[in-house]
C-alpha cells in the first residue's frame, strides 16, 4: 500500500512533464489529488434511443456501426473521419476530427456506446467528436456518473480521472475525524465511503451524499479549529487593565464621538478589566469611525504600561494611520512609530530598537510587524485593520509576539453573519451602524458608454466647483482578453485627449510603494484634479475634497467592492456622487448594478454580493483570509455550516481534549487547513 504523502508521480503515467500541470492545480501527493474533488457531474448511466436525442443536450445510445470508417485530409492539421451508426430506431452520422484513434477502433458491424449531442449537420442531424466504448468494456466514459474535475493547460478530465482511479486503489482515504454519534445524527457517510463515492459514485444520489459528508467535514474542521483557538483564550488570564479613564483622550477630540463608537469603547473596556484577553471585531459601514474606536483602546493599553500595534494591509493605509493618530497622540506624550516594508534596513532598524526597548508605545505597520526580527518589549493590544485582507494565522502570528495580548480587529467590509461566523467564530462583535454626523449618502447612478459626454461634463463641473474626482478602472496595463478599461492608458487618455486643461494623475499597484504615497499624498492636497486609479484606493484613503467617484466596466467588481470603492467620496461636508459605468448587457450583472444604486446599505449589499459571487470573489481579492475550501459553498450550503458549528461545538465541550485517533486526525486536519490558508495569503 502506498501513503497518502507519497509524490503522485509513483503514479503510472504521471512523469515530471505530467507532475508539472498537476502541480498547476496544488496537487503534488496522492491526498492532494485524492482531495481534489469534482466541480460537478453528468449522469451517463441512462441509454437513449437515437430517436430519443435531443439536440444540444449530451446523452448516451447503443448503436451498430453501419460502414467501415473514412478518413479524408482536408488540409494541414485536419483530418476528418466519417460513419453511419444506427439502432432500432434511426441512424446517425458519426464525425470525427483529428482523430484517427475512432478510425482504427470502430469496426463495422461492431455494437459500441457512444456519448455525445447532436446538431445540424448539412440538413440532417449527425454527431462530432462523440466517445465511445465497447458495451462489455468497464464503463469509463459511458454508463456512469462522470465526475467533471477543475482542470489546467494540458490537463483533461480524462487525465484526472486516471490518475484519482490509481491513487484510489493504492492507499487508503483520510482518516476518520468524524465521531460515529455524529455521522448518525445528521446522516454523514463514513469517510472511506465518502471518499471513493465522490470520484466514483455508483449514481447522482450518491454522489450527492458524498458530498454532504465533505462538505460537512470541511466546515466542522475550520469551526473546530476557531473553537479550539477560543477555548485556548479563554483558558488564559491577564493583568486586568485598571486604569479606564479616557477623559484626556476625549478631549483632544474636535468632534462627539457616535452612540455606536462609544457603546463599542465601552465593551472593548469591559474586556480590558476582565483579566482575560479580548478577542473582539469591531464591524461598521465606511466611514462609521472605526479608527476612532481603535485609537481609544490603543490609548488605553498604553495608560496601562502596555505597547499597542496596528497592522494596515497596504502602505498607504499604514502611512494615513500613523499621520492621524501621532498627530493626535503625541499632545498625550503616546510616542507613535511607523514600520513598513519599503522603510531603509537603517530605518528599520532605528524603529524596530525603539520597539523592543518600549520607547515606542503605539507601533503601526504593514506585514513588516510579522517579520522575526520585530520584537516587542510588552505588547498589550493587536488592532488589525482591513481584516479581511488578513488570515487567521496571520492575526494569531502577530498576537505571538506578546504574551496574550488583547485583539481588536476592525473591517469596513459589511460582511454576511454567514461568512462572518467562519473568519471570526473565535470573537465577539461589536457592530458599529450610525454614520457621524454631517455625512450625506452618495448618490449613485449606472450608466452605459452613450453617457459619456454627459459624464465628462459633471466630472468638469464638479472639477471647476473646486472638488476632486477618482476615476477608477479594473486593469493597470491594456489586456485585449479581458476588453476593460486600463488605468495607465485612461489616465493617459483623459490628459490628453479629453481634459488638457486639467491635472490628471495615477495610482495603480504595480507602481513603487514610494510612488503610491507621493501620488496619493500629492491628491489629498488638492494637487491634481482627477485621480485615475485601480482598487488599490480600495481602503482606507481619506480624501475629504473629493466628490465624484467613476467606476469604468463596473460589472468586473463584486458589490460589496464597489460599496469600498464609493466610500472613498462622500468624506466631506459635500454632496457626493458614484457613477458606475458598464456595457454589460447580462442581466444578472445589470440587476447587481442597479442593485448598489438603490442603497448605501453595506449589510444588505454584502448579502446579495455571497448569494451572488461566493465568497471567492465577495471582496474582490483572493486575500480574503478564509481557507480554501474544496467542496464546500457558503452561499448554497448554509444549512449544513450550522450543523458542523453545532457539531464542533459540542465535540470541543465533549471531546476537544480526548486521547483518541479520531482526536488526534481531527487535530491534524485542523493545523493542515490553517496552514493551507495562510499559505493563500503570502
Amino acid at each position: 500500500m502506498a501513503k497518502l504523502s507519497d509524490p503522485i508521480t509513483i503514479l503510472k503515467g504521471i512523469g515530471p512533464s505530467k507532475a508539472k500541470q498537476f502541480a498547476a492545480l496544488n496537487i503534488f501527493t496522492l491526498q492532494d489529488l485524492i482531495c481534489h474533488f469534482p466541480r460537478g457531474y453528468e449522469d451517463r448511466t441512462k441509454i437513449h434511443l437515437i430517436s430519443q436525442l435531443v439536440p444540444d443536450t449530451p446523452a448516451c445510445f447503443r448503436a451498430v456501426v453501419m460502414g467501415t470508417p473514412r478518413t479524408g485530409h482536408i488540409r494541414k492539421g485536419l483530418d476528418i473521419t466519417r460513419v453511419q451508426v444506427a439502432d432500432s430506431s434511426a441512424r446517425l452520422n458519426l464525425t470525427f476530427f483529428n482523430n484517427r484513434f475512432a478510425a482504427q477502433q470502430l469496426q463495422y458491424g461492431e455494437e459500441y456506446i457512444f456519448y455525445g449531442s447532436v446538431s445540424g449537420d448539412y440538413g440532417g442531424y449527425g454527431m462530432t467528436n462523440p466517445v465511445f466504448e465497447k458495451p462489455d468494456a468497464e464503463p469509463v466514459t459511458t454508463r456512469r456518473v462522470l465526475p467533471i474535475y477543475p482542470l489546467t493547460a494540458g490537463l483533461n478530465n480524462a487525465a484526472v480521472l486516471r490518475a484519482v482511479a490509481q491513487a484510489l486503489s493504492l492507499c487508503d482515504p483520510p482518516a476518520e475525524i468524524l465521531p460515529e454519534e455524529i455521522r448518525q445524527q445528521y446522516g454523514i457517510l463514513g469517510a472511506d465511503r465518502a471518499y471513493f463515492a465522490i470520484h466514483q459514485p455508483s449514481s447522482m444520489e450518491e454522489a450527492e451524499l458524498a458530498k454532504k459528508r465533505l462538505v460537512f467535514e470541511e466546515f466542522f474542521v475550520f469551526s473546530a479549529g476557531l473553537a479550539l483557538m477560543r477555548a485556548a483564550k479563554d483558558g488564559k488570564r491577564v493583568q486586568p487593565y485598571r486604569d479606564l479613564e479616557l477623559s484626556p483622550f476625549y478631549d483632544r477630540l474636535p468632534f462627539r464621538l457616535t452612540g455606536d463608537q462609544q457603546k463599542a469603547i465601552g465593551e472593548i473596556l469591559t474586556d480590558f478589566a476582565s483579566g482575560a484577553p479580548m478577542n473582539r471585531l469591531v464591524q461598521g459601514d465606511v466611514g462609521s469611525g472605526k479608527t476612532m474606536v481603535a485609537a481609544a483602546a490603543m490609548y488605553c493599553a498604553v495608560k496601562n504600561g502596555a505597547q499597542a500595534a496596528l497592522m494596515a494591509p497596504t502602505e498607504i493605509l499604514a502611512q494615513q494611520h500613523y499621520a492621524s493618530l501621532s498627530k493626535l497622540f503625541a499632545p498625550l506624550n503616546v510616542e507613535t512609530v511607523l514600520l513598513t516594508g519599503s522603510m531603509t534596513p537603517k530605518q528599520k532598524q532605528a524603529v524596530r530598537s525603539r520597539i523592543s526597548q518600549g520607547t515606542a508605545q503605539v507601533v503601526i505597520g504593514t506585514h513588516a510587524l510579522l517579520s522575526d526580527t520585530t520584537e516587542f518589549a510588552k505588547l498589550g493590544l493587536v488592532v488589525t485593520d482591513e481584516q479581511h485582507r488578513f488570515g487567521v494565522a496571520q492575526r494569531s502570528r502577530l498576537s505571538g509576539k506578546g504574551d496574550a495580548p488583547h485583539l481588536l480587529v476592525m473591517s469596513a467590509t459589511p460582511i454576511p453573519r454567514t461568512l462572518a461566523l467562519l473568519m471570526y467564530g473565535d470573537l465577539d462583535v461589536s457592530v458599529i451602524a450610525e454614520l457621524p454626523p454631517g455625512r450625506e449618502p452618495v448618490d449613485t447612478f449606472l450608466v452605459n458608454e452613450s453617457y459619456r459626454a454627459r459624464l465628462n461634463g459633471f466630472i468638469r463641473r464638479q472639477v471647476a466647483e473646486g472638488h476632486q474626482c477618482f476615476v477608477v478602472c479594473p486593469a493597470v496595463e491594456e489586456n485585449e482578453e479581458l476588453g476593460v478599461k486600463a488605468a495607465s492608458v485612461w489616465a493617459d487618455t483623459l490628459q490628453k485627449t479629453v481634459f488638457p486643461d486639467l491635472r490628471i494623475s495615477l495610482i495603480h499597484g504595480q507602481m513603487k510603494s514610494a510612488e503610491k504615497e507621493a501620488a496619493m499624498a500629492a491628491f489629498a492636497r488638492n494637487e491634481a484634479d482627477v485621480l485615475v486609479a485601480t482598487t488599490v484606493i480600495e481602503v482606507g484613503v481619506d480624501v475629504p475634497n473629493a466628490t465624484l467617484m467613476v467606476i469604468e466596466d463596473a460589472d468586473r467588481f463584486g458589490l460589496s467592492q464597489l460599496h469600498q470603492l464609493r466610500g472613498r467620496v462622500g468624506r466631506g461636508g459635500s454632496k457626493s456622487y458614484c457613477v458606475l459605468v458598464s456595457h454589460s448587457r447580462n442581466p444578472e450583472s445589470l440587476m447587481r448594478l442597479k442593485a448598489l444604486c438603490k442603497t448605501t446599505d453595506g449589510f444588505r449589499i454584502a448579502q446579495e454580493d455571497l448569494r451572488l459571487r461566493g465568497p471567492g470573489d465577495f471582496f474582490g481579492s483572493r486575500q480574503s483570509g478564509l481557507p480554501a475550501f474544496r467542496v464546500a459553498n457558503l452561499s448554497m450550503d448554509l444549512e449544513t455550516l450550522r450543523n458542523a458549528q453545532a457539531a464542533s461545538a459540542r465535540w470541543i465541550d465533549t471531546q476537544g481534549a480526548a486521547d483518541t485517533p479520531e482526536a488526534a486526525a481531527l487535530r491534524q486536519r485542523i493545523g493542515e487547513l490553517f496552514r493551507r490558508a495562510e499559505g493563500t495569503m503570502n
